[in-house]
């Protein structure tokens, strides 16, 4: 089974919940799975096979949680050698903002244009959907495993 190190930026806790309820379903599912609230730079490559899973929240104008811009800059900065890692994507927002989802499809640009491999489509959540997070997720992750 595979190795896969989830990223959290989370402001309120909100995407630190769903990040723990994915990796349930992924562990529950035979994967090994850690996560990462305060990641660092030399995170992204400390294992070549690790797949990484960004699980983090917009703030209200469309930027990333302060705990996840230190990757975001890494990415955008210093280019760092990632082709070919694999990648996953779980995004909350609020589409009642004109910048709903506007972090994760940066951070998924970043990781993308260095040459990452992102596994299947990502996972955006919508505060005002009135559709249970943790359900999604949960069932995002189960098929997203597939995809491994």
């Amino acid at each position: 089974m595979a190795s896969i190190q989830i990223l959290i930026g989370s402001v309120y806790g909100g995407a630190e919940q769903l990040a723990e309820i994915a990796a349930e379903q992924l562990r529950a599912l035979g994967h090994e799975v850690t996560l990462n609230t305060y990641a660092r730079p030399q995170d992204l490559s400390r294992d070549a096979k690790e797949i990484l899973l960004l699980c983090h929240s917009n703030t209200g104008s469309g930027e990333l949680p302060d705990n996840i811009q230190p990757i975001y800059l890494h990415l955008t900065r210093d280019y760092p050698r990632i082709s070919g890692k694999r990648y996953g994507v779980i995004n909350l927002g609020d589409s009642s903002y004109s910048t709903f989802n506007e972090a994760g499809r940066m951070l998924d640009a970043a990781f993308a244009d260095l040459g990452a491999v992102r596994i299947g489509e990502p996972l955006v959540l919508d505060a005002c959907s009135g559709d249970s997070p943790e359900t999604l997720a949960r069932d995002w992750a189960k098929e997203w495993a597939t995809l491994i």
